[in-house]
Order: C-alpha cells, then structure tokens, then sequence
C-alpha cells in the first residue's frame, strides 16, 4: 500500500495537482482536480486508477506515466519520513 492507493481524486484540494511523467519519453505536464473530475464517477478514482489510465500527451508517444503531488511548487513522489 502507497499514497496512491490511499488518496482519491475527492480527497485532492481544489488548487491540488499532479506531475504526470512519460515513462518512455519523459514528457511532463500536469493534472487538476477540476480537470480528472470530468464526471461524477471519476470522483471516486484511486489516485493509483488514474496513473493506470493515463497516458503520454506527447505526440505520438501514448506511452504509460507515473503520477507525483506536486506541493509548494515541488513534486514529491514520497510522502514520509523516519522517526
């Protein structure tokens, strides 16, 4: 178990995003809140589902991504620490 498999899209702030980056080519761009809530049901989405559904939005590419929240301007893919 993660944190992608713990939050859902209902649990993102509204000014929330994510870094959404190819794994094959390394496109970057980002995801909001408002832009994954496209209907009802997607609410409900882990953030893991989401990763699983997206793809690449360079062209042509298409290839699978990894999802990181991005807080005060930096992403963190880990969110934790030791004691």
């Amino acid at each position: 178990m993660n944190w992608k498999t713990n939050l859902r899209v209902s649990d993102l702030d509204f000014n929330q995003r994510l870094e959404v980056t190819c794994r094959i080519c390394g496109h970057v761009h980002y995801l909001t809140r408002q832009s994954l809530t496209t209907s009802p049901e997607r609410v409900q989405l882990y953030l893991d589902e989401v990763e699983r559904e997206t793809v690449c939005k360079a062209r042509k590419c298409r290839g699978a991504v990894r999802i990181a929240l991005v807080r005060n301007g930096e992403a963190s893919g880990f969110v934790g620490g030791l004691a």
